[in-house]
């Protein structure tokens, strides 16, 4: 399957609340993802095969506005899946990240993602702190 990598690419509300939804859980009700993420985000990737163009897999790339980005809320279709779009996302953020001036990309995972974090992308593990509000 050729996937197709979209940094800033067009997605509709409804397919990535869906997206979303199968991937994290939770209230699959109405978002308007366009505005969150123009408000908070350098960009974000999605992921269509060529073939369908059904969204496959999407990233948001948060920033302070300078030197740090931050991947948020990685996500692949589960019928998508273990075929390296997730892979492949990461790396297109990684490289518009770079290419907007950023210097680290940062991202927090479970410990059950560290394989794919640490080996299948290449990030380092560093130490880190996390407060529940």
């Amino acid at each position: 399957m050729t996937i197709r990598y979209g940094w800033r690419g067009d997605f509709g509300n409804d397919e990535l609340t869906a997206l979303h939804a199968e991937g994290f859980g939770g209230p699959a009700g109405p978002i308007d993802w366009r505005a969150r993420l123009e408000r908070h985000s350098l960009g974000w990737v999605c992921a269509r095969p060529a073939d369908t163009g059904w969204l496959a897999g999407f990233v948001n790339v948060a920033w302070d506005g300078g030197a740090h980005a931050f991947l948020l809320d990685t996500v692949v279709a589960r019928a998508a899946r273990h075929g390296g779009i997730g892979a492949g996302l990461v790396a297109t953020a990684a490289e518009a990240a770079r290419a907007a001036g950023c210097e680290w990309l940062h991202v927090d995972f479970e410990e059950h993602l560290r394989p794919f974090y640490l080996d299948a992308c290449g990030f380092r593990p560093t130490d880190a702190g996390l407060l529940r509000l």
